[in-house]
């Protein structure tokens, strides 16, 4: 491998590097790499914004390193702070082993699971359960309260007067013991990790080993621009999105963010990305397909992209129902609207969801709105209903 291609390579997506020369070090080692990836599975959800260091791990696999993921079981019970103003509850056990399997399936979208001597899976219960009061008293005594009181989200709860927890000030200390335990030799992050991974180096010096290598990336707006892609604000395109949520999640996009999600996202050449650029400020709506194209490719593959496209354009752009929409089948002719959209939904969305999707224009019969939820709808064979910009149901009377 020659190490200088390489980290340009990976320039594209990184934001900083602790340090460079370290990473030049491994890279011309000619030793197998050991890529620490540590999770915490509070949330079952990953979205492209998490996939940016996804892809930076791969592209180490495709070159022989292995990547070890961490599942943070023991840690996961205590919740890392990070970016919350308050304490994180206490998730079960059964729900961890259930977010556990759903992180895996979404993973291997991206990483290489088709050989054991590039990926390895661990769990940090593996040596928190078995630690000694005395062993953790020693690990305790390393660190001083001044550099733990330090991190950024600490000094926030600080200014706001917020309560800070003695379990919540240890999770740093967990943290950055794990990557002894694993002997990282690097690890990818989000900048939001870093002074956890940066105690990692500090335990990895105490304890004898080489100190890990630190890759931060690059983080983007959510989708609304503003704050980072969150399930909790709707902002995000999620791995485990079907194409077609991902193509029209895509298209919600802001025109200005075009050129950067191109940028961190996909795997356009710099020509590319350069005509992209001047085809934003010309033609930004031909701009965000295209850019939707190369994402829903990278997880689903060519044909999908195509026919992704093509089902967008047809729907939205020649205002076409779509082939092959749901059948609802009725009994009544004769329905309040509400009962109606109630049936196509099966219990996935409340009433009250239901009858904001009326107040706010979003159902259609037959192209035509319907605006409140308590009209009786007359039904017939064949009758369309269009439920937002995505949905649409055909009657079928029993």
């Amino acid at each position: 491998m020659n190490s200088s291609n390489f980290i340009e390579e990976l320039s594209r997506t990184q934001e900083d590097v602790f340090s460079l020369e370290g990473l030049k070090g491994l890279l011309d080692s000619n030793k197998q790499i050991r890529i620490k990836y540590g999770v915490d599975v509070t949330a079952p959800y990953l979205h492209i914004g998490h996939a940016v260091n996804l892809w930076m791990m791969r592209k180490f696999q495709d070159h022989g390193h292995k990547v070890i993921f961490l599942i943070g079981d023991f840690t996961t019970k205590i919740g890392d702070p990070t970016g919350k103003n308050k304490t994180r509850p206490i998730i079960p056990q059964e729900e961890i082993e259930k977010n556990t399997e759903r992180f895996i399936e979404q993973v291997k979208m991206v990483l290489r699971f088709d050989d054991p001597n590039l990926i390895e899976i661990r769990k940090n219960s593996e040596w928190y359960d078995k630690m000694k009061l005395g062993e953790f008293m020693s690990l305790l005594s390393m660190v001083s309260h001044a550099k733990l009181i330090s991190r950024d989200m600490f000094q926030k709860r600080i200014e706001n007067d917020s309560d800070i927890f003695m379990h919540e000030m240890i999770y740093p200390i967990l943290q950055g013991y794990d990557s002894v335990m694993l002997e990282s030799d690097l690890t990818i992050i989000g900048s939001d990790q870093l002074f956890n991974e940066m105690l990692g180096r500090f335990y990895q010096e105490k304890f004898g080993q080489k100190q890990q290598v630190i890759i931060t990336t690059k983080i983007t707006p959510g989708i609304n621009g503003g704050e980072k892609q969150s399930k909790s604000l709707g902002n995000y395109i999620g791995l485990d999105h079907s194409s077609r949520d991902k193509f029209g999640r895509t298209m919600r996009l802001l025109d200005e963010l075009i050129p950067c999600y191109f940028e961190v996202y996909t795997e356009a050449s710099a020509e590319r990305l350069a005509q992209i650029k001047e085809m934003v400020k010309s033609n930004p709506m031909e701009a965000k397909k295209q850019l939707a194209m190369e994402i829903v490719r990278r997880y689903h593959g060519d044909r999908i992209a195509v026919e992704e496209r093509e089902w967008f354009d047809n729907v939205f752009s020649k205002n076409q129902i779509p082939e092959n929409i749901p059948e609802v089948e009725f009994d009544e002719k004769e329905l309040p609207a509400v009962h109606i959209v109630e049936k196509y939904f099966g219990g996935k969305k409340t009433k009250s969801e239901i009858r904001r999707l009326f107040v706010q224009g979003g159902v259609r019969k037959n192209n035509e709105k319907i605006m409140n939820p308590m009209d009786k709808i007359e039904l017939a064979n064949g009758d369309v209903f269009q439920i937002g910009k995505q949905t649409w149901f055909r009657v079928n009377l029993a």
